[in-house]
């Protein structure tokens, strides 16, 4: 998803309530989950994406470590997630229970 119009954002530039519900696009460039909420601070923190389902019905939550996703900044400010990993491959993710 690399494109002018977007810009990467760094690990310093995320904070917890900015990442709260944005969308996490797969390898094809196709929504692939919505983060629901963080487990950890910093670095270390996992997001918990949502996967699936309908307008929230029948999702199935997974874990991802921050690292593992780049985030970005479109020219509207609104910011979104972007993995290699594709649709299928995230929803054959275990599910994540608290």
């Amino acid at each position: 998803m690399d494109d002018p119009e977007h810009t990467r954002l760094s690990g310093s530039d995320l904070t917890p309530e900015m990442l709260k519900g944005i969308t996490v696009f797969g390898a094809d460039s196709e929504a692939v989950g919505e983060v629901s909420h963080l487990h950890g601070s910093g670095a270390a923190s996992q997001l918990i994406i949502d996967v699936g389902g309908f307008l929230g019905i029948g999702s199935k939550p997974v874990v991802v470590a921050l690292g593992q996703l780049e985030f970005m900044r479109n020219k509207d400010g609104k910011v979104h997630a972007v993995t290699n990993w594709t649709k299928d491959q995230i929803r054959a993710m275990p599910e994540h229970r608290e």
